[in-house]
């Protein structure tokens, strides 16, 4: 492992020491600002009740924050100017592909970083010691996801992609798992279609469900609002396995339309007693119903917090500890193993759920299957 200096803290300027850590969220569009909000609150109510409880050997935790606003070369260079900081590690993240770019940047610095929410299986080209992460892999929660259609009985699949290593690797995976079951997946490019252009291709292609794998708010409430409108579109299943429907601002923009999709969430079915009391902490704290990514943040620093404690502020000597963590996260027990196909230290795995928003009463989730 390449080793740099690990700087251990950075003294305030009222001579106190601190233990830094590096955050990237997105919090400006194209970002998707809702999630990088909850994955904040996350990681900001577990440091404080860090520092509540006498911090790290007496030094209190202090989060350096950069908005990725979705860019990777942006977050790349937050990275560099983080390492520069003297951040004792890096966490954070919700867009894959902008995760994947400041995985590179840690990776080449030697600084370790723990993921939060991204899914890429390919986080780094070549396998680091340096990156681990909380969130499942894509191939796993988009099988899981694939097992359900299957088992909701669609065999004919469209998606609405748009160009991106995340979407492409979504709509490989479900294409590979799916086939060899019987399942067809259309592939629907939506750099060519308008939404109403693609109502007339799931017609002409007998498609039972369609998968969004576009952005949000847009094209994918766009689309949702057409297909609802087609009269001979009535009986499709619409899809959101990335999870755009888990967030408020998806049920205050499409209503009725925005239920009955279903999507994945990385919760337990019932969450344990810790889980119960961040649940109602995060709640308080914004002011509204928490997703998972809020957990995800909270998970990030409890782990991290473990590491600094028992392995003091080291860079080198965080990287080295991902194998021998074992904490008890909000939803379950947090231990980093090598994974076949993936790159970084995984947890294997938090909780998959496909999940969607009642039609009845769309604040409320409906578990559709889990995994």
């Amino acid at each position: 492992m390449n080793t740099p200096p690990s700087p251990s803290g950075v003294k305030r300027t009222d001579g106190s020491s601190s233990v830094r850590i590096g955050v990237l969220v997105p919090l400006t569009r194209p970002g998707w600002v809702e999630a990088g909000r909850h994955l904040l609150a996350g990681l900001e109510l577990a440091v404080g009740e860090v520092n509540d409880a006498g911090g790290i050997a007496g030094r209190p935790v202090e989060l350096v924050v950069r908005d990725t606003a979705a860019d990777p070369q942006r977050a790349a260079a937050a990275v560099d100017e983080l390492a520069r900081l003297g951040v004792a590690a890096l966490a954070g993240e919700y867009h894959s592909v902008v995760a994947r770019a400041a995985a590179a940047r840690a990776d080449a610095l030697g600084l370790p970083f723990l993921c939060s929410s991204a899914v890429l299986d390919a986080l780094t080209e070549q396998p680091t010691e340096w990156v681990a992460r909380l969130a499942p892999a894509q191939s796993h929660g988009w099988r899981i996801y694939a097992d359900f259609l299957l088992g909701a009985g669609h065999r004919r699949i469209a998606v609405a992609a748009e160009p991106s290593v995340y979407w492409a690797s979504g709509a490989r995976i479900l294409r590979d798992y799916l086939a060899p079951r019987g399942g067809t997946v259309i592939e629907l490019d939506m750099r060519a279609l308008a939404p109403t252009a693609l109502c007339d291709e799931l017609v002409d292609h007998r498609a039972t469900a369609l998968l969004l794998l576009v952005g949000h708010p847009e094209p994918a409430v766009s689309i949702v609002k057409s297909v609802r409108r087609d009269r001979r579109l009535a009986q499709i299943m619409i899809g959101a396995p990335a999870g755009q429907p888990e967030f408020a601002e998806w049920a205050r923009l499409l209503g009725e339309d925005g239920a009955a999709i279903p999507f994945l969430r990385y919760l337990p079915e019932l969450l344990s007693p810790l889980g119960a009391r961040v649940g109602t902490a995060l709640h308080e704290r914004l002011a509204e119903a928490p997703s998972f990514v809020a957990f995800e943040g909270y998970d990030t620093v409890a782990v991290l917090a473990d590491v600094l404690r028992t392995h003091g502020a080291d860079r080198a000597r965080t990287a080295e500890s991902w194998p021998r963590v074992a904490v008890e996260g909000t939803r379950g027990q947090i231990r980093f193993s090598r994974t076949p196909g993936i790159s970084v230290w995984q947890w294997t795995w938090a909780p998959v759920q496909v999940v969607d928003r009642d039609p009845t009463e769309p604040d409320r989730f409906r578990i559709l299957h889990s995994g």
